[in-house]
């Protein structure tokens, strides 16, 4: 049975107990992923889980790392704190094969709803056989033959998660990797392909991209988003301009048709993923130096401009952005409100 949060008083917000619902009417701040169990302690309960954390190794350049998990369920509990999350293991495969039966990531999705209220907030990764002009495989980087497919994306990605999700669905995220320059497509060609895609699948408010590399963040692509509602992903990530710059390209506009924003906190600027992940791993404390603090100040704007603006405006934080996601979300939210109550007493 899926757990229902019927008042505000059900859930009051309490900064420094890491509950965060409620904070704003117009602001939703959320964790990219979940189920970690670094974060016992702060979002969930040690004797809740005991005897029922799963492990994996996960290499990165040669070396181990044991990353220890909770079991879905534990996202009843992720929802007593916070209002919105980011799934993004639907990033890894799309929700039905080819021949239409459901993948593994339609069974945990399915898994995961059982868990969820009907005031939580989902926002999915879409598939990288969607998103991505290469994939990984074997160790390289190979040309994908599903780039921008709409076939692909409705009826094995769109159409299952409205099914699964219903109304908390709230926002996908195309996210689109680093291109280096030799690879890069013109930007009138992307803007074109682009354009063919979100003409050719169905309209809704809930789009948004990621575009990875900086060159892509221009007019004729802006054009497009603007065209189809599709809005620009802001992300606070390794090769990327700081928030700011990315929203002066833009020149301050939101383009999605549903008046919303969403804000990605990923890793500190000029950090490649792998020494990111290396310095964050266990994920259960900050790592001294790691937190960028332009990074936070820059975030709180958004925050600032949501509620004067009225624009619905989604933070997801990475526990790469300075070891412990639950954490920076107490700083950006404590910097917040001590913005807000100063301009009360002004």
């Amino acid at each position: 049975m899926n757990r229902i949060i019927k008042d505000i008083s059900d859930n009051p917000l309490d900064i420094e107990n890491f509950r965060f619902r409620n904070l704003d009417p117009n602001i939703f701040l959320g964790m990219a992923s979940d189920r970690y169990a670094g974060w016992i302690g702060q979002i969930y309960t040690q004797k809740r889980y005991e005897g029922r954390i799963s492990r994996r190794t996960k290499k990165i350049r040669g070396k181990s790392y044991v990353e220890k998990t909770l079991p879905v369920e534990s996202v009843e509990e992720y929802f007593e704190h916070f209002p919105l999350l980011e799934i993004d293991y639907t990033f890894y495969s799309p929700l039905l094969a080819e021949d239409g039966k459901p993948t593994q990531t339609f069974y945990t999705l399915k898994r995961y709803r059982q868990y969820m209220g009907q005031n939580d907030r989902v926002i999915l990764k879409v598939p990288q056989a969607i998103s991505a002009r290469k994939t990984h495989r074997g160790g390289r980087y190979i040309e994908n033959k599903t780039y921008l497919d709409a076939e692909l994306f409705i009826h094995q990605f769109y159409e299952p998660a409205i099914e699964i999700l219903g109304d908390i669905f709230r926002g996908m995220i195309f996210e689109q990797e680093y291109q280096r320059k030799n690879e890069r497509l013109p930007i009138q060609k992307l803007a074109e392909d682009l354009e063919g895609f979100f003409e050719a699948i169905p309209e809704d408010t809930r789009y948004h991209i990621e575009l990875r590399t900086e060159a892509y963040l221009s007019p004729p692509v802006f054009k497009v988003l603007e065209r189809h509602g599709v809005g620009q992903v802001l992300s606070h990530w390794t090769w990327l301009p700081s928030l700011k710059k990315q929203l002066m390209k833009a020149e301050g506009r939101v383009f999605n048709s549903g008046n919303q924003r969403i804000i990605r906190l990923m890793t500190p600027m000029g950090t490649r993923y792998e020494d990111a992940y290396a310095k964050a791993h266990p994920f259960d404390k900050l790592i001294e130096g790691m937190l960028q603090s332009e990074m936070v100040y820059e975030a709180v704007e958004f925050m600032r401009e949501a509620t004067e603006k009225h624009v619905e405006t989604n933070i997801i934080i990475n526990n790469r952005a300075g070891g412990n996601a639950p954490i920076i979300a107490q700083k950006v939210a404590e910097q917040f409100l001590t913005e807000r109550d100063q301009c009360k007493h002004a």
